[in-house]
């Protein structure tokens, strides 16, 4: 295969956007964006729906309900971002309606989506971009998303579900066998384990595959030497993203696996077990890069094969505040009078700032790496620090900026540290990284 000279790939994470950001002319933000214009292909992971606000609020969101206008995409366009992945636990926000609506809004954009589709089928499927540097396919997946919000799959009788591109997973509970014995013993007391029983028998449930599993209050749990939770990620998911991924592999000079999650270990920066197993996987199956987004702050990168793994890139737009309008069941959740406004929802859930995304500039900190190639090898991964303004008005928060001095300090070096656990040195040269390839 003939590849391109070279080709640089700018990554940015999760894209909360509803209002302005290109108009911004301070130099922080202007050099982010001359940074994204100047790369070849750059990929966000589109986080609202630019739906208009049209289909029908979902009993169970995302966490808010991120609808938008449809102009939030021309404004990411704008700032140089060619790739949108779609697949998240806020893609189906407004029901199958408004995943529909925001398919038809991309399509008469006529931007490179992935991720959601009318079926199962079109929402596995890779997209392509064709820029005079090279070919670039991108896979968008989510392990994070509510029951039911997958796609379904089409039959040759039947039509599919619209949704998103699952990569479901497994988890099993483990207890030393004295707790498990007190957990079975309280199910068979409270009548739990009689109705799993007659569940079994009306043919609607089926045990779970490994024997030594023992179901209870709709969670698994098995005898092992100490407490843990483990996951693995489900094979028929892994299976068919696999094989999409090898067949973009035969259609363009590289190809980048978008995974949505926010399933965390032991703490909110360590990624789930599942997760590397399932990006290892794609790796194998001829992807350049996997690029994770979900957590809403920075995980660490792993070099696989010599092929980069973000765990996750952080916030890039982060201005979910701003939602023009939100629907009553987020009012209901949040326990705010419904006369109220959408910015006295956010006001009452954050305590004025008090608690939640507010109180932690973790989630106000993320990265910008440019990947650079040169006759289809990887030779460089710069990591540019980016700030999203925590202490400023709500209003002007979570617009993207260059960080610089100690705060760009303060986020490559935990970029670091994360990293180092995966066996991954970066090195911090000023306002900026670089990281060492294998």
């Amino acid at each position: 295969m003939a590849y391109p000279a070279a080709l640089t790939l700018a990554l940015t994470g999760d894209s909360i956007v509803l209002r302005k950001i290109a108009m911004y002319d301070d130099e922080p933000t202007a050099g982010l964006i001359r940074k994204i214009q100047a790369a070849d292909v750059a990929f966000t992971n589109l986080e609202v729906l630019p739906n208009d606000y049209q289909g029908y609020p979902a009993v169970e969101s995302g966490g808010s309900h991120f609808a938008a206008h449809h102009w939030v995409v021309d404004e990411l366009t704008s700032m140089g971002i060619d790739f949108f992945s779609c697949a998240n636990n806020h893609a189906l926000d407004y029901s199958i309606a408004g995943c529909l609506a925001t398919i038809e809004a991309l399509e008469k954009k006529g931007v490179a989506f992935a991720g959601i589709g009318r079926n199962l089928g079109e929402a596995r499927m890779p997209v392509y971009f064709d820029s005079p540097a090279g070919s670039v396919a991108m896979l968008s997946c989510s392990s994070t998303f509510a029951k039911g919000q997958h796609a379904g799959e089409q039959r040759p009788d039947m039509q599919g579900r619209p949704g998103l591109n699952p990569i479901r997973y497994d988890t099993v509970h483990e207890l030393p066998q004295e707790r498990m014995d007190v957990l079975q013993a309280i199910a068979n007391e409270l009548g739990v384990e009689q109705r799993r029983q007659e569940r079994l028998q009306s043919g609607f449930y089926f045990p779970p595959d490994d024997p030594a599993v023992f179901p209870f209050m709709e969670q698994n749990f098995r005898p092992a030497e100490r407490p843990a939770i483990r996951t693995t990620p489900h094979q028929k998911d892994m299976e068919a993203i696999a094989g999409w991924t090898r067949e973009a592999a035969t259609r363009a000079d590289l190809v980048m696996v978008s995974l949505h999650a926010h399933e965390q270990g032991d703490t909110k920066e360590d990624p789930a077990e599942f997760i590397p197993v399932f990006c290892r996987e794609m790796i194998d199956a001829g992807a350049d890069m996997v690029v994770g987004h979900g957590p809403h702050l920075i995980r660490g990168l792993e070099m696989y094969k010599g092929k980069p793994i973000f765990y996750s890139l952080g916030n890039f737009v982060g201005q979910n505040e701003l939602v023009w309008k939100l629907p009553a069941d987020s009012y209901e959740r949040f326990r705010v009078d419904p006369s109220k406004t959408p910015g006295d929802v956010f006001r009452s859930r954050y305590d004025n700032d008090k608690k939640g995304f507010p109180t932690d500039k973790k989630y106000w900190e993320s990265l910008m790496p440019i990947c650079r190639y040169e006759d289809g090898h990887l030779t460089a991964i710069d990591i540019y620090p980016v700030t999203l303004g925590l202490g400023e008005p709500s209003y002007r928060r979570g617009r993207p900026r260059l960080a610089q001095h100690d705060e760009a300090a303060t986020i490559l070096d935990r970029f670091a540290s994360l990293s180092e656990g995966f066996g991954t040195k970066v090195r911090r040269q000023g306002d900026m990284a670089t990281v060492e390839l294998l």
